[in-house]
């Protein structure tokens, strides 16, 4: 199964972000969509989840799907320990039982056992992190979105990070939707990179990364070489 964007236009004003765009989403997959800033990345992702509809356009696929959404700021609640900011969004979709189970099962695959107990204030920006990522994939849903979660972080803090994503990950294989315009991140994150073009948005090409995860980092030559694709495109799509 495929999730299908048709043909969509999205606008603000005079502002185009999004023109004539189609693509096509496997399902179960980790995508990564890369593109410029403001290029309409976070616009597709708002498209999709439903924050606002697009102008013109078909959307299938998506019909009566859940969403996770994952920002590059963590929006924790900060009255809320660890463990209460996860279990937050379980309330009424899980019994009591059910969400002890598996809040505890998520704070531990991110590290985080002995912090559950602590407020966002007492936790260090990754940790924070970390946080996010258990709570958008302890919540029930079958998609999740990533609008560039990792901006910002260096680089060490930002692949630990990304690990921790992909343990998870690879337990449930959800479909993740994951935009950057940071090609490492591309790289390391992407079984299927879309390459996006400067706004109005026009998928530019398609590179499938077919590296297991745990075979990836940045020395890797097949990573290299797929980098080199990259570039390739971005060098015809003027993306810096």
């Amino acid at each position: 199964m495929a999730f299908i964007l048709n043909n969509i236009y999205k606008s603000f004003g005079d502002l185009e972000v999004l023109r004539d765009f189609s693509i096509s989403l496997e399902e179960h997959r980790l995508i990564c969509i890369l593109g410029p800033s403001g290029c309409g990345k976070t616009t597709l992702l708002n498209i999709i989840s439903g924050v606002f509809p697009a102008d013109q356009g078909q959307i299938s696929g998506f019909e009566e799907k859940t969403i996770s959404y994952l920002f590059q700021e963590t929006r924790l609640l900060d009255w809320k320990t660890v463990e209460e900011n996860i279990d937050f969004v379980l309330k009424d979709r899980l019994t009591r039982s059910q969400r002890i189970d598996t809040v505890s099962s998520y704070i531990d695959m991110v590290g985080l056992d002995e912090f559950r107990d602590y407020y966002p204030e007492q936790l260090s920006g990754g940790m924070k992190q970390r946080v996010a990522i258990a709570r958008a994939f302890a919540y029930p849903a079958d998609i999740i979105l990533m609008d560039e979660p990792f901006k910002g972080l260096d680089l060490n803090l930002k692949t630990g990070l990304m690990q921790a994503f992909i343990d998870i990950w690879l337990q449930d294989r959800r479909s993740v939707f994951f935009v950057t315009h940071d090609i490492d991140e591309a790289l390391l994150m992407g079984e299927i990179i879309y390459i996006l073009s400067p706004r109005p948005a026009a998928v530019k090409g398609i590179i499938r990364n077919a590296i297991p995860h745990q075979e990836r980092n940045l020395q890797n030559e097949d990573i290299r070489r797929i980098e080199q694709d990259i570039y390739k495109l971005l060098t015809e799509t003027k993306l810096k």
